[in-house]
């Protein structure tokens, strides 16, 4: 199973797919489907029937859903570019996140 280095609340441009080029938030990351779910990115229609016991009405409603990892990239905050991600210890022996370009932490 491969690693995901992108975590909530990061901001991460799509690199493929119909939403390309476009940023958001991460709202929620699925470690075991290998997807994330990021904020409006890739919305979609859905046609729901009205529920009277939950008091929804019906209608079309559009929602987000998860897109791949791989089709994503994290935006530096510092060098403000989508870039990949290494890892580096601290001197207190934490683990910190380092962007590729710039060499800082994410």
């Amino acid at each position: 199973m491969q690693q995901i280095r992108i975590h909530k609340n990061d901001k991460v441009m799509v690199i493929a797919g119909k939403d390309k080029g476009k940023i958001g938030k991460v709202l929620k990351v699925c470690h075991k489907h290998n997807r994330i779910l990021v904020e409006k990115v890739n919305i979609v229609k859905r046609h729901v029937k009205p529920n009277p016991y939950r008091r929804e009405h019906g209608g079309i409603i559009e929602k987000e859903l998860p897109i791949v990892t791989s089709n994503l990239m994290i935006i530096c905050s510092s060098c403000t570019s989508p870039t990949r991600v290494h890892y580096r210890y601290s001197e207190s022996g934490k683990k910190l996140r380092i962007c590729k370009k710039c060499n800082e932490s994410l």
